[in-house]
């Protein structure tokens, strides 16, 4: 008898235990590649231009960003509609971006989604002239057709709304002169009286809008009809600024202004890392949950699917809250634990009964073995009983390599 035989049994068992390895390699494997990586340390959001509006919230969100670990990069803009553009190209590497109301849709924009709805953005309207404006519209066209008009830079979110609401109006006939200005150079060319008109679309705090409105030389206007803009363009809100709100000593504005405004959200790809959707909408939560002169505390961030849907994940925020993993844990840490909680959930789930199916493999191994040995034992009991109670010599000899057999056979002791 070789030794061959002897380990044999064994060399089954290492086998089986083998292939179980091998199943659960590859099934710890195929889950990696389906399920979603760890969430990128770099992320690319789009604002607009320098220091002004959104570049300047995004650069709020980059501080917040980068106390988990995660660098936010700012690509500055023209504004709301660059910034969807950029987003719609697949080679810009930009991941999310602010945008106003009424800049894009789902048509124009399938494979975008939206987080929520951040804070109003009024849409402004200065002048350097006293304008006597009166409630006839004809009358009022005529005045603002003598005048230079800067309605923001191709590429803005002013720039593309101004210019439907002011051919809406009847204001862009070949009578009326426009210049392409950023807020910057629109206010120092109204200061200037290179021109006598302008509208903005900035938040209330931005630089610009406060410094015209102290500037005793320029008089904010109301939207007349801003009731009729909004029912005829849904993405618009009606604001009312009150009286005195910019300074109250000097009275300014002098009176309550019918304001419209847009609502400037989030947009992101429909793909962008869940951890990393969560992360911004717990750092909006912290930059716009305030009250402010246009909202109530706890009012932004908000539900509100305006031009596009709201992701799947900004839906379980706003129901559900911060997921429990990160109200606990640190960010990179809890990413980590919810995508091993991923895996580990399926894997368990067939590594589970493959394990106990395993044992019952091998002892049935064992046995099959065993009842080998029975057979061949029995085969003899019959020649000897048929040679008469003689043992020939041939038949001794299998006898004896059969118990040889069976004494170096390595079996479990059950």
């Amino acid at each position: 008898m070789n030794s061959d035989s002897a380990t044999e049994p064994h060399r089954k068992s290492t086998y089986a235990f083998a292939f179980a390895a091998i199943v659960f390699a590859l099934l710890v494997a195929a889950l990696l590649h389906f399920t979603q990586p760890l969430p990128p340390r770099v992320l690319v959001m789009a604002t607009g231009p320098e220091a002004i509006g959104f570049d300047a919230i995004g650069q709020r969100y980059r501080d917040i960003f980068a106390k988990h670990g995660v660098v936010l990069e700012l690509k500055r803009t023209n504004g709301s509609v660059d910034n969807i553009e950029l987003l719609n190209d697949p080679s810009s590497g930009v991941s999310v971006a602010l945008a106003e109301s009424g800049v894009t849709n789902l048509s124009e924009s399938p494979d975008l989604v939206s987080l929520g709805t951040l804070f109003y953005e009024p849409f402004w309207l200065f002048t350097n002239k006293k304008l006597k404006l009166t409630s006839n519209v004809s009358e009022r066209r005529a005045i603002l057709e003598e005048l230079r008009l800067s309605f923001g830079t191709p590429g803005s979110g002013t720039y593309k709304i101004g210019r439907e609401i002011t051919a809406q109006i009847g204001l862009n006939s070949p009578n009326v002169e426009m210049v392409d200005l950023n807020p910057r150079d629109a206010v120092d060319a109204l200061l200037s009286d290179h021109v006598q008109f302008i509208g903005l679309a900035l938040p209330w705090d931005a630089p610009v809008v406060q410094r015209l409105l102290h500037e005793e030389s320029v008089y904010p206007l109301e939207w007349m009809r801003a009731d009729a803009h909004v029912a005829l363009r849904p993405y618009l809100s009606k604001l009312i600024l009150p009286r005195g709100i910019a300074d109250l000593k000097a009275d300014r504005p002098p009176k309550d202004l019918k304001l419209i405004a847009t609502k400037v959200s989030p947009v992101a790809h429909a793909d962008l890392h869940p951890a990393l959707q969560h992360l911004f909408l717990d750092a909006a939560s912290k930059i716009h949950g305030g009250p402010g002169v246009f909202n109530k505390a706890g009012e932004f961030p908000a539900a509100e699917p305006i031009d596009l849907p709201l992701s799947d994940v900004a839906h379980d925020y706003y129901r559900n809250g911060r997921p429990l993993l990160q109200r606990y844990l640190p960010f990179w840490l809890a990413a980590l634990v919810s995508r091993t909680f991923i895996l580990l959930i399926p894997v368990v789930g067939v590594a589970y009964p493959l394990f106990r199916l395993l044992p019952a493999i091998i002892g049935w191994s064992m046995r099959r073995r065993i009842f080998r040995l029975y057979g061949e034992l029995k085969f003899l009991e019959v020649e000897i009983a048929r040679a008469s109670g003689e043992r020939p010599g041939h038949l001794a000899e299998q006898l004896d390599r059969l118990e040889e057999r069976a004494n170096r056979m390595r079996v479990p002791i059950a």
